[in-house]
């Protein structure tokens, strides 16, 4: 009997030393770690690029299962020296739970220059998007540096109930009506794009209205595809950029000044 009883105590205080190894439930919002770090990063973006004639950014995307090769990435952005701030355009977590996050912001968190990352189809799985929420902030925000407004948006709304607004059109009038008075360029940052899968392609026509009247729109920026894409969806000369996931070992670097901007793939 004592045996027994020796067995089952090893046997249960195995199970405790691996549960307590791994996130046991999927549901669990308690984050360890950084909160807030939108906002937190984009008064650290406005403030560096205040005064700034040319402003170049590196973009990530969809790096939900590729931790390898988004660690690579950022070893091959701080290895540069022309980077202001890197935007990652969403899927940090591919089943919403709270270790994935947290892994990853650990990794973003190692770029030497600030980031912000949007909200992906991925990362609203399970209780992913209060996860987000508490980790980053609220799923459409905004942001300007040296004079280029960036306007990043939830278009994710397959991962919602019909009634919210996704996108946001509420949000980008106001936006729209409430512009700094300097701002002299515009992009518009999203993960899911006009008449893909997951975007409300009801309004894609509405939504790209709004973008266009955004001052001296350049061009706007997504991912969600996973391959590199230049694509005028509306052909209006506005070109939807596709940054391609981390899992193509591969970024993109924009570079926007007074004679307009200029991108290249960057293969690592």
């Amino acid at each position: 009997m004592k045996k027994h009883i020796v067995k089952y105590l090893l046997i249960a205080l195995a199970l405790c030393v691996v549960y307590s190894c791994v996130e046991y439930h999927p549901y669990d919002t308690n984050i360890d770690g950084e909160k807030g770090l939108n906002e937190r990063n984009i008064a650290l973006i406005e403030e560096l690029c205040r005064d700034c004639s040319e402003i170049r950014f590196a973009v990530v995307s969809d790096s939900q299962r590729w931790y390898d090769e988004l660690k690579l990435s950022i070893e091959s952005i701080n290895a540069r020296e022309d980077i202001d701030f890197v935007i990652h355009a969403g899927d940090i977590a591919d089943f919403g739970l709270r270790t994935e996050f947290e892994v990853q912001r650990d990794m973003l968190q190692k770029l030497d220059v600030p980031f912000v990352c949007l909200l992906g189809n991925h990362d609203c799985l399970g209780t992913g998007e209060i996860i987000f929420r508490k980790m980053f902030g609220d799923f459409n925000f905004s942001f300007t540096a040296a004079k280029t407004r960036f306007v990043c948006l939830n278009t994710n709304a397959l991962e919602f109930d019909a009634n919210d607004a996704v996108p946001d059109i509420g949000f980008i009038e106001e936006e729209l009506q409430s512009l700094p008075s300097d701002i002299e360029r515009s992009v518009v940052v999203m993960h899911a794009y006009p008449y893909c899968d997951q975007f409300n392609n009801e309004v894609a026509e509405e939504f790209h209205s709004l973008v266009r009247r955004f001052p001296s729109i350049e061009f706007c920026l997504h991912g969600h595809g996973h391959t590199f894409r230049a694509k005028d969806i509306f052909e209006d000369d506005i070109i939807y950029y596709q940054c391609p996931s981390s899992g193509e070992r591969a970024y993109m670097i924009f570079t926007i000044n007074e004679e307009g901007y200029s991108y290249e793939k960057i293969d690592f």
